[in-house]
């Protein structure tokens, strides 16, 4: 079904069903595989992957551009619409009902009901913020980040196809209208993104989050394991990311140099990052405690699951353990938080400079990293409160004699000195 402007498409009333899906075959030739209504395999989007692979891209990255391609599929069969026939028309309605609806959300299998309902009564409201993290929840709608990400993957993909002449011989997608590419940027500032999406929505700029250090206490103290601890100590003293800690291998703890050696997700290069003592004992006592249940050789997995039968640790169980301190307080917290506080703290540091930082952090532009820089909101509150405290409990200066007026007559106007 293919509409035109003077009639246009009803999004209000569409109902986009959940159709198809983004398989993991555990192939690393074909990490994932766009499914569609009939269980088959998408051609089109098997290519485009294929070509990411090759340019070096890991399958995260895949993934997560198989999730973009999945919602666009799944509205293009809900309107009755090919994908090598839509239009601009189609893409604007579809950035529309992106940014409008609400999110696709599989029930769970466990949950019937009766279950479904106590649990969503249970839940905070969608945006509300969390009274201990001050984060908001989850909103029923798509992020504007989702939304800008899914724009941009989906007009790649599209510009793929027209340059392999397999799609449509206009994107669908188009960049912003007309103009010579940054006419109006100082040609001074260093070189950026010159075009962008013609659907593309403004991002919003936010600060990253840290766990504040007491917070952080208290959430450490609930973890029930000596791999949880260790888990927690590496990732708030080395910033790596969370899937970089997990992919370390026995040979990669160093203790004696206090580093531990990581694979970095952009550039996939060996990198060692230091650690700070306490995340080192912590990892001894876990590795004391399994010392003859799992394999210990310097090519084997340094973190396992704890219970039977053994298995490399995932980033789903880490992420449960996270989850399960955070419910204790009350707090929505996430494992990537660990790398904003890690960040946070050595950025704040006067004697670490800001380019230490960087590298640590495996950021390509120091722009990224200068984020850090800024102040979160809970210390410039508390630096402004100090200010208004210190100026509250300061003494009184005396007023000054001003030229035109005798000293003695300010004495008597102001009781100071005998009357």
């Amino acid at each position: 079904m293919v509409t035109d402007d003077e009639s246009p498409r009803d999004l209000a009333s569409l109902v986009v069903p959940l159709a198809g899906s983004l398989r993991d075959t555990g192939d690393p030739w074909e990490p994932y595989q766009l499914l569609d209504r009939d269980g088959l395999a998408v051609g089109p989007v098997a290519s485009y992957l294929q070509d990411l692979q090759a340019a070096g891209r890991p399958a995260a990255t895949l993934r997560s551009y198989g999730m973009d391609l999945l919602r666009w599929f799944r509205f293009g069969w809900a309107i009755g619409c090919l994908w090598d026939q839509a239009t601009r028309v189609e893409a604007r309605d579809f950035c529309r009902w992106i940014q409008l609806a609400d999110k696709l959300v599989r029930p769970h299998w466990r949950s019937g009901p009766d279950a479904g309902a106590g649990r969503a009564a249970g839940r905070p409201a969608p945006g509300a913020p969390n009274p201990v993290t001050g984060k908001a929840a989850p909103a029923a709608g798509y992020a504007t980040a989702t939304v800008a990400h899914c724009e941009t993957v989906l007009r790649s993909f599209y510009e793929f196809h027209l340059e392999a002449g397999t799609g449509p011989m206009v994107n669908p997608f188009p960049l912003v209208r007309g103009g010579r590419a940054g006419a109006h940027r100082n040609p001074m500032d260093p070189p950026g993104k010159d075009r962008t999406g013609l659907f593309r929505p403004r991002p919003e700029q936010r600060l990253p989050r840290r766990i504040p250090d007491g917070k952080f206490n208290e959430l450490f103290a609930e973890l029930l394991s000596h791999r949880d601890r260790a888990l927690i100590a590496f990732w708030i003293s080395t910033g790596a990311r969370a899937s970089e800690l997990l992919g370390v291998l026995c040979g990669g703890a160093d203790p004696g140099q206090q580093l531990v050696t990581v694979i970095r997700k952009g550039s996939r290069a060996l990198q060692p990052l230091p650690a700070s003592p306490d995340a080192f004992v912590w990892l001894r006592l876990y590795q004391e405690e399994m010392r003859g249940l799992v394999p210990c050789g310097p090519d084997d997995p340094l973190w396992w699951t704890l219970r039977r039968p053994f298995r490399p640790l995932s980033y789903h169980a880490a992420r449960a353990m996270f989850g399960r301190a955070n419910e204790s307080l009350g707090a929505n917290w996430t494992l990537h938080d660990l790398r904003h506080t890690a960040a946070y703290r050595m950025a704040r540091d006067p004697q670490m400079p800001i380019t230490d930082v960087q590298w640590v952090l495996g950021h390509a532009h120091l722009s990224t990293t200068q984020v850090y820089v800024t102040a979160a909101p809970e210390d410039v509150v508390r630096d402004v409160l100090a200010h208004h405290q210190r100026r509250a409990t300061r003494p009184a200066s005396p007023p000054q004699a001003s030229p035109g007026y005798r000293p003695e007559t300010l004495d008597i106007l102001f009781g100071r000195g005998p009357q």
